[in-house]
């Protein structure tokens, strides 16, 4: 029995993946950056991995984590330079290497000319419909939606983090995606600390709570007029407001009310998880992607949500949020005629759905059978 077990294991650590197009790991903000982190922490004794990072993103360059190998490009892996990151990144990774899981399109492009030099396995989780993101001008929106095309085409096997993006996949492209959710049991559930009460002066005040990057597909500002125009909960959002200037300006309009709260991005997971574990609402305003990790995380937490009506939101939560808002007007209205019984039995709902689909142990065992 030993002997089979040690074969399994050996045969196991010839799976050599490089992993490419997330900032890196250790993981900080990010659905990619986490999924690396649990792929090489869950699975680092059956697959060697290597890891490729933004040396932009990490002043103290580790050479292993999670038992795995750490390889650094100079540039940053979000924006304009996402492109010649993953790019670069492909490019670099070992002959010896069989397995690329490439997270993200932004290298796609290249990926049929990659194909005739390299005899490697190509795995891409094109994430979120990236060309869709209003923070892209028409050349960008283009490039990115050739790219995807590409990607598909040149995928040995495409993942998809949502049935929604599945199914565009299929009726796009005809091709068949599989679907490979996030996990969400990472995050702990935890009382406030006397050190945090004092710190975080809201936390004495029923508040919602919304952790994102500071984009326009996230609705901040939709969020943000909203609760402006109601005085009975608080706003907390955390997130990069200093990053562009839509962040700025949201900051310089919005941080005057009393009742909403502008924080700059908190890595602690340790305070993000008591700061969210105790809010009375989580509002989720993304609208593009497929399952965000920060609303999944929300669910297993067992925090109420309200949620941008679209039907990412809708298949990730399976309808089971307290409420769906299309605009401000909407979600001012929810506010007013919250139910606290209603609230309970959701978040109830919420995290046995997130019990059910968004544990790292299953999802990283899935993504070890497509390695």
């Amino acid at each position: 029995m030993k002997s089979s077990e040690n074969q399994e294991k050996n045969s196991g650590m010839n799976k050599s993946v490089a992993i490419i197009g997330s900032v890196g790991i250790p993981a900080k903000y990010g659905g990619f950056e986490t999924l690396a982190e649990y792929l090489t922490k869950n699975l680092s004794d059956k697959v060697d991995f290597t890891v490729y990072c933004s040396a932009k993103a990490y002043p103290k360059k580790l050479k292993e984590y999670n038992h795995s190998k750490l390889e650094y490009i100079p540039l940053k892996a979000n924006g304009i330079q996402s492109i010649p990151y993953d790019i670069i990144s492909l490019l670099k990774v070992k002959r010896k290497t069989k397995t690329v899981l490439i997270l993200g399109v932004a290298c796609g492009i290249i990926l049929p000319l990659y194909r005739l030099f390299y005899s490697k396995k190509l795995i891409v989780n094109i994430d979120g419909l990236e060309w869709k993101r209003e923070k892209w001008g028409k050349v960008a929106k283009w490039y990115l939606k050739f790219s995807e095309k590409v990607a598909v085409k040149s995928a040995d096997v495409v993942i998809a983090d949502n049935k929604v993006i599945q199914d565009y996949v299929q009726n796009e492209y005809g091709k068949n995606a599989v679907l490979i959710e996030y996990g969400a049991d990472h995050s702990i559930s935890l009382p406030l600390s006397d050190e945090i009460k004092k710190e975080f002066s809201f936390t004495n005040f029923e508040y919602a709570f919304k952790v994102c990057r500071i984009e326009p597909e996230n609705n901040i500002k939709m969020i943000l007029e909203a609760f402006s125009k109601q005085t009975k909960y608080h706003l907390v959002i955390v997130g990069n407001w200093e990053n562009s200037e839509y962040g700025i300006d949201l900051f310089s309009k919005f941080s005057k009310f009393e009742n909403i709260h502008l924080c700059d991005p908190i890595y602690d997971l340790l305070i993000l998880n008591q700061l969210r574990s105790n809010a009375f609402l989580y509002i989720h305003g993304h609208s593009a992607g497929g399952t965000n990790p920060s609303l999944v995380e929300a669910m297993y937490l067992s925090i109420p949500i309200i949620s941008f009506d679209i039907n990412y939101n809708r298949e990730t939560t399976e309808n089971k949020a307290y409420s769906y808002f299309k605009n401000s007007t909407e979600l001012v209205e929810t506010l007013k005629n919250i139910d606290k019984t209603n609230l309970i039995t959701s978040k109830n709902a919420l995290f046995i759905v997130a019990e059910r689909r968004y544990q790292w142990e299953n999802i990283t065992d899935k993504y070890l059978k497509k390695f």
